[in-house]
Order: C-alpha cells, then sequence, then structure tokens
C-alpha cells in the first residue's frame, strides 16, 4: 500500500501533459495557465486510494483521476470569476489575467475535457461512475448557489450550513473515492461505507479550516487570521455564536456584520471565546472525524490496507495550515 504523499508524486508525473490542443491558442493557454499552479492534488489522489484500498491500481483509475482534478480546476475557475477573486495561489486568477468571457470558456472546455477521460473507464463501470460524476457535479453546482445566497441572509442555521458545505467540499471528497472503489471492483456496501467515509472527511476538514481561519497561529497558516470575519463569511463559528450567545452579545456580534474598523476581529474573537465557540469547533470536528474512522473501520479489507487513508485523514484534520 502506498502513501499519500507517493501517490501524489505519481499522479503529478502522470498529470503533467498536455491536456489542450495548440489553437485557439488564446482559449487553451489560460487553462495551461491555470494547470501549471499546481495544487494539493487531494480529490485525484483520493480517486487512486479508493482504488487502491481493494486492489491493485487499474490503469483507467490514472484517467478518472484527472477527469477529476480537471472538474476541480474548472470549478475554481469559475469560482473565482463568482468571487471577484484578484488571486489564486498567490498569482493572478484566470479572469483577472484573460478576462471574464475567456475565463468562463476556459473553464467550460476543462469540463468537457474531463469527460474526454472519464470516457476512457472500462464500459462495464461507466455507467456507474458517469452517474455518481454527474451527481457530484450537481451537488457542487448547488453548493456554491448556496454559499452565495448565504451572502444576502443575515443568520444561516447550522443545519442549512452543513448542508451547502456537503455539497461544495464534501460530495467530491466523497465521490473520488467511490469512483476509485468502483475500479476496484468493490462491493456496494464496501462503496456506500468509503463514500460517507469522505462525506464526514470533507465536513470536519471545514470545521477544522473555519477554526484554523479564526484562531490559527498565522506564522503557520500563513496568511493573517480572521480573514473570513473581516469578509462577514458564515461560518461554523460564527452560526454557533449567534445560536448560543446571549442576547446583548448577539446583538454586539450582529452589529459588525457589514462594518470594517481595525477592532472588528479582536472584537468577534473575543466574543467567540466568551461563547466557548473555540472548543465546541475542536469537538465538532473531532466528532465528524470519529464518524468518519467509523466508516473505514467497517470496510471489508484487512486493516493494513487501510492505513493510508487513517494517515491522510489524521494528517487533514490536524493540520496547522
Amino acid at each position: 500500500m502506498q502513501s499519500f504523499a507517493q501517490l501524489a508524486a505519481q499522479f503529478n508525473q502522470f498529470f503533467d501533459r498536455e491536456h489542450f490542443p495548440e489553437s485557439p491558442s488564446s482559449l487553451y493557454n489560460p487553462n495551461r495557465y491555470f494547470l501549471q499552479l499546481g495544487g494539493k492534488r487531494i480529490r485525484p489522489v483520493l480517486c487512486l486510494m479508493g482504488n487502491e484500498l481493494f486492489e491493485a491500481i487499474h490503469s483507467s483509475s490514472w484517467d478518472a483521476a484527472t477527469a477529476i482534478e480537471l472538474f476541480h480546476n474548472f470549478s475554481l475557475i469559475h469560482d473565482d470569476i463568482m468571487d471577484k477573486a484578484p488571486l489564486r495561489r498567490g498569482v493572478q486568477t484566470v479572469h483577472e489575467k484573460y478576462g471574464n468571457n475567456t475565463a468562463l470558456l476556459a473553464g467550460d472546455v476543462m469540463m468537457i475535457k474531463a469527460y474526454e477521460y472519464l470516457n476512457k473507464v472500462p464500459a462495464s463501470s461507466l455507467p456507474s461512475i458517469l452517474a455518481l460524476f454527474n451527481k457530484t457535479a450537481i451537488e457542487v453546482c448547488e453548493g456554491q448557489q448556496l454559499d452565495m445566497d448565504f451572502e444576502n441572509q443575515p443568520h444561516v442555521s447550522l443545519k442549512a450550513y452543513l448542508n451547502m458545505i456537503e455539497k461544495k467540499t464534501s460530495v467530491l471528497l466523497a465521490a473520488s473515492l467511490m469512483i476509485g472503489a468502483i475500479l476496484g471492483r468493490a462491493g456496494e456496501r464496501n462503496q456506500q461505507l468509503l463514500y460517507s467515509f469522505g462525506l464526514k472527511l470533507g465536513l470536519a476538514f471545514q470545521v477544522q479550516d473555519d477554526y484554523l481561519d479564526a484562531f490559527g497561529d498565522p506564522v503557520k497558516f500563513g496568511k493573517q487570521v480572521g480573514g473570513d470575519i473581516l469578509a462577514d463569511k458564515k461560518t461554523f463559528l460564527l452560526i454557533h455564536a449567534l445560536d448560543t450567545a446571549d442576547a446583548s452579545t448577539r446583538e454586539r456580534l450582529l452589529n459588525w456584520q457589514g462594518r470594517q474598523g481595525e477592532f472588528k476581529v479582536k472584537e468577534i474573537l473575543s466574543i467567540y471565546q466568551d461563547c466557548h465557540v473555540d472548543q465546541w469547533a475542536l469537538e465538532l470536528k473531532q466528532q465528524f472525524l470519529e464518524q468518519a474512522l467509523t466508516d473505514l473501520d467497517q470496510i471489508a479489507v484487512v486493516s493494513s490496507r487501510k492505513l493510508p487513508l487513517q494517515e491522510l485523514a489524521d494528517y487533514l484534520i490536524q493540520r496547522q495550515v
């Protein structure tokens, strides 16, 4: 069994190829520019790990993993347009460098190229993989729309936020694992357990992300903490604080929404700590992680085959950056 790092190195070597034709360069160069920015490649490697959990990696799993990575990058290009984000991984976003219209088309053609790679999987597996891929793509779009809807809502329930995060983040992690499991000829129960593992892992990952943005060490985190607070983003922390604060504290918290000021982050972090939001978030993260590991434990393969996924889960959820 191979570790995440070993498979990531192999996938990067496989993925580092020409995916697009030369002409028109005005359409395809933006995609080349974006893909060379790199990334953690978590989703495609999860596909490979999902396969290897059950049997040796099938050659078509590399094509399925490539489809997943192209789809993920398509979604990032379009997300950046909607968020009007000037930077991605420290450099200009595609729409900033090439314009909105070209960025839209570049994202579209990247999505279509993903289907070309997906079409290389064995005919016996293609219907189930295609159904899962399409379901996931729709859910990712739904999650992005819900995230935008929340920007204009004064309060969002924890249940609604969990549903949004599940669709925007978790389902693609879960589907990546399950596509690998399908190609690894896993039984249906094992496929579903692995999907559930990915879903819960994605939720734990987002809780950790929200927590680090507020309470992370800026030196380790690599950026100033409180970015979500300054942007008035709905997060696990804000939602729980609004749900549990007394009337006067809740009013203080709401008064900062839509406002800026040098004391905003300090004041809201103080409210979070008064409401014990930091401790609650760590407990919620651990709860999701334990649920994920329980699902993984129930998968009917020898324990040693599960170790790389257990190690990856611990790394992702205990990370400080």
